[in-house]
């Protein structure tokens, strides 16, 4: 998608070295990370940067040992730019960075006989305090492996002689796949800590989908510690899809929640005369989203509360209209009767619980 070159050029020339952006998932995060890679790339054609996205974790596969006998099995690094500098990696370090996310297995780096190429595979085990334990290698979970790749990548950006090669830029895409919320919360905290570290000699760009990373570090820096010195320094931005176009938004410097966002969405399609049957999936997750905010999970007591006639009828309307309709894309023009209903639920949930949408500005 070519705007997503202007997006790129777009964070590349912006004053603030901190570009924090939300967007729904399909929106092509991971494609600005590569406009991104590719935009600032020398005349040599080398990166000038370092990278955190979906590619650098399908670096990473699974090989489940013969008959899956999980005694063999064992993560396979490919091969890549990055192989040269695993030397360097300080696994004291990386030992720093996993407990601060109590990881609870062991590790050990299998490396290639041309060391030049790095580490070949990785081998995890239960944790043992006694070193003579015998300790089948296991596969950890898609979170702990989630962790220990980002953890993996922290280290590897503070490895002298990429950094002195590729200083320019950080850009991390999506890094709290598969996470809960918890090591949500961590993993915000070891970026957080990256921009203390950066933010006045690199750009430093994120990428999400997870509302609740990029409201924790929008709060950071616009109300904590630090904010006082980050002044100036950041922009918050929304990146959204529609018609096939993606457009760069930028945030207002209000409360920043998932159900609120969905709402801004659903206002300016209204404004604009534009809504479309994939709307109702979004009216169906900002319903869902209060039901269970009261404590109910039923999204009929929600239309019961804002006086919709027949709740139960009008529940069964929107699940059944929007239930291939998941996420943000785009879809079949509403019928009238099926808009007038749209516009009847979104204007008596305004009335009853009043939300202040702040629309973004483009």
């Amino acid at each position: 998608m070519p705007e997503l070159n202007d997006i790129a050029q777009t964070l590349l020339s912006g004053e603030q070295n901190i570009q924090l952006i939300y967007a729904f998932n399909s929106t092509g995060k991971t494609q600005l990370s590569l406009a991104y890679k590719d935009l600032t790339k020398d005349e040599e054609g080398n990166h000038v940067g370092v990278y955190y996205n979906a590619l650098s974790e399908d670096l990473f596969t699974w090989d489940n040992g013969d008959d899956n006998d999980e005694g063999k099995i064992k993560l396979l690094v490919k091969e890549s730019s990055l192989n040269s500098f695993h030397g360097f990696l300080n696994e004291e370090n990386l030992e720093q960075h996993l407990e601060r996310f109590k990881f609870n297995f062991d590790y050990r780096f299998n490396q290639h006989e041309d060391s030049e190429k790095g580490i070949q595979s990785i081998e995890f085990s239960e944790r043992s305090d006694n070193p003579d334990t015998e300790r089948k290698t296991i596969k950890v979970s898609r979170g702990e492996e989630r962790i220990f790749l980002w953890c993996f990548y922290l280290s590897l950006f503070e490895v002298e002689e990429l950094a002195d090669n590729q200083s320019e830029h950080i850009f991390i895409d999506d890094p709290v796949s598969s996470l809960d919320d918890h090591n949500i919360f961590i993993t915000a905290s070891t970026i957080f800590d990256l921009i203390e570290k950066h933010y006045e000699d690199r750009k430093i760009i994120l990428t999400t989908h997870h509302m609740g990373l990029f409201s924790i570090l929008s709060d950071w820096l616009r109300k904590g510690e630090l904010s006082s010195k980050l002044k100036g320094k950041y922009k918050m931005h929304i990146l959204s899809k529609k018609s096939g176009e993606v457009k760069l938004e930028t945030c207002r410097k209000d409360v920043f929640l998932y159900h609120l966002r969905l709402l801004q969405v659903l206002e300016t399609a209204r404004r604009q005369n534009d809504l479309r049957a994939f709307h109702l999936a979004l009216l169906r997750q900002v319903l869902e989203n209060i039901s269970s905010f009261l404590g109910v999970g039923r999204v009929s007591y929600v239309l019961e509360q804002i006086g919709i006639d027949d709740a139960n009828r009008v529940t069964n309307i929107v699940n059944s209209l929007s239930h291939k309709n998941i996420y943000y894309y785009e879809s079949d023009d509403l019928v009238s009767d099926n808009e007038e209903m749209l516009i009847e639920i979104l204007d008596k949930l305004m009335i009853k619980y009043e939300f202040v949408l702040h629309l973004p500005r483009t």
